[in-house]
């Protein structure tokens, strides 16, 4: 069978992230077809893959560099549920009209996620506070308009967010590291409550 004939499939957009291999076997641990790609990969080629969801990997880059890696706005129209990390929740909350403000205070390490958000659907079955993994320098300072910030540690205000109703979702800690306790809680409900 050819990948393209796989009725549903997990891209894992890379932006040179030092966990982007574990996402995507993560997402298989889960028994669902994951795929990497670049982040430059053309969009035509991305629609004829044929996604049931994207995940934007994170990656050492700040979204203010100015060889910062890019992503087509396509992703964001595609239809499908998109899951940002890090990274990608940087470049996510940037292009659709949040701020990520540039700071020195970074967070590296476990930290306590508090949720705000009780209706999360991403965070749904988790505890209202748990450990989770950061590893940034930037963060979101104000989400776009339509999200709800979903949790938020003594650091990050905005460590997590949400817009349902486009199927937005992203998460400034790492869930694919076994260091965020309720990861694979996370990476259950995307996959299986959110995409089906």
């Amino acid at each position: 069978m050819k990948q393209e004939d796989i009725a549903q499939k997990v891209l894992v957009v890379d932006f040179g992230a030092q966990y982007g291999q574990l996402i995507a076997r993560r997402v298989r641990d889960l028994h669902v077809y994951s795929e990497i790609i670049p982040y430059d990969l053309p969009m035509d080629d991305v629609k004829a893959k044929k996604p049931s969801a994207i995940i934007l990997s994170g990656g050492p880059a700040s979204v203010y560099a100015a060889d910062a890696p890019e992503l087509d706005p396509g992703f964001f129209e595609l239809g499908v549920p998109v899951l940002g990390f890090c990274y990608g929740m940087q470049l996510m909350a940037k292009m659709l009209g949040g701020t990520v403000p540039q700071t020195d205070v970074g967070e590296y390490g476990p930290a306590t996620l508090g949720r705000e958000y009780d209706a999360s659907r991403l965070m749904a079955g988790t505890p209202a506070s748990q450990t989770v993994w950061m590893s940034h320098r930037d963060s979101v300072g104000k989400v776009p308009e339509g999200f709800v910030v979903t949790g938020s540690t003594s650091t990050t205000h905005v460590a997590s967010m949400e817009d349902e109703a486009r199927g937005l979702y992203a998460t400034q800690f790492h869930p694919e590291v076994h260091h965020t306790a309720y990861g694979m809680k996370i990476l259950e409900n995307f996959l299986f409550s959110i995409c089906k």
